[in-house]
C-alpha cells in the first residue's frame, strides 16, 4: 500500500492533476497533462511510467491515464491539503480569492497529513474551498453538491452559482468583474447558435459569456 510519505511532490503533483482532468473529463490526456504541470510530453511519459510502476495509475496508449484505487485515494488526500489551504489563505490570511491557487500548490505539500484535522477544526470545519468545490473528509470522501455547467442550461432558465471548476487566477480575476462567482444568482437570456456566446443576466447586470467560460462555471437550479 503507497501512502503519501513514499512518493515526491512531483508526483502528488501529477496525481492531483490527473484527479482533476479525470473530474473535468473522465479521463486524462498526456498532452493536457503537460500543460498543466508545464513540461514536455517526455517528462510526463516518464513521470507516468514511475507511477504505474507503483501502481498508482493506469495508462492506455491513445485512451489516456486514470487514477488506481491508491493513486485516487492519495489524490483526495492532497486535494483536501490544497483546498483546506485556500480556506486558510482566504479566512485567515484575508488573501484575495482570485490569488490563492497557486500559492495552495505549493502550501499544499509543505502541511503533513496529521496537521490537515487541527487545521480544518481551526478554519470550522468548511465543506468547500473559496471556490465553491468540495473538500474531501479525512477519510477520502467527497460530497458535491448536485450542479451542472452554465454551457448546458436552456434559455430562460433562473440558477445560483455553485463552483468554479478552474482557479487560475486570470480566470478567477475576470468572473470577479462579472459578479460571476459562488452564489451569484443568473438567468439565462440567450444563447448564439453555432457555439456562440451564452448572454446572462448576472444580479442586475447583462454579460455575455463563452461557451468555454461557461462550461467551467457550475450551478444550481434557483430563483
Amino acid at each position: 500500500m503507497y501512502t503519501v510519505k513514499t512518493i515526491s511532490s512531483t508526483m502528488e503533483e501529477y496525481l492531483e492533476n490527473i484527479y482533476r482532468l479525470e473530474e473535468e473529463y473522465d479521463v486524462a490526456r498526456t498532452k493536457l497533462l503537460a500543460e498543466m504541470v508545464g513540461v514536455s510530453m517526455g517528462t510526463v511519459t516518464n513521470t507516468i511510467t514511475s507511477l504505474e510502476e507503483q501502481n498508482l495509475v493506469t495508462h492506455e496508449p491513445y485512451k489516456g491515464i486514470r487514477l488506481t484505487e491508491a493513486g485516487r485515494k492519495i489524490a483526495l488526500d492532497i486535494i483536501r491539503r490544497h483546498r483546506l489551504s485556500e480556506c486558510l489563505l482566504v479566512d485567515i490570511l484575508k488573501i484575495d480569492w482570485s490569488k490563492v491557487h497557486d500559492h495552495s500548490c505549493n502550501l499544499e505539500h509543505a502541511i503533513t497529513s496529521n496537521l490537515t484535522k487541527p487545521l480544518e477544526k481551526a478554519l470550522g470545519h468548511p465543506e468547500t474551498c473559496p471556490h465553491g468545490n468540495p473538500i474531501p473528509t479525512a477519510c477520502g470522501g467527497i460530497v458535491e453538491e448536485p450542479s451542472q455547467p452554465i454551457v448546458d442550461l436552456d434559455k430562460g432558465t433562473k440558477s445560483v452559482v455553485v463552483r468554479i471548476t478552474n482557479e487560475k487566477q486570470e480566470l478567477l480575476e475576470y468572473l470577479m468583474t462579472l459578479n460571476l462567482v459562488p452564489g451569484s444568482h443568473i438567468e439565462i437570456m440567450e444563447k448564439a447558435p453555432f457555439n456562440g456566446p451564452i448572454t446572462m443576466k448576472i444580479g442586475t447586470e447583462k454579460h455575455a459569456i463563452s461557451r468555454k467560460i461557461a462550461s467551467i462555471v457550475r450551478v444550481k437550479k434557483g430563483d
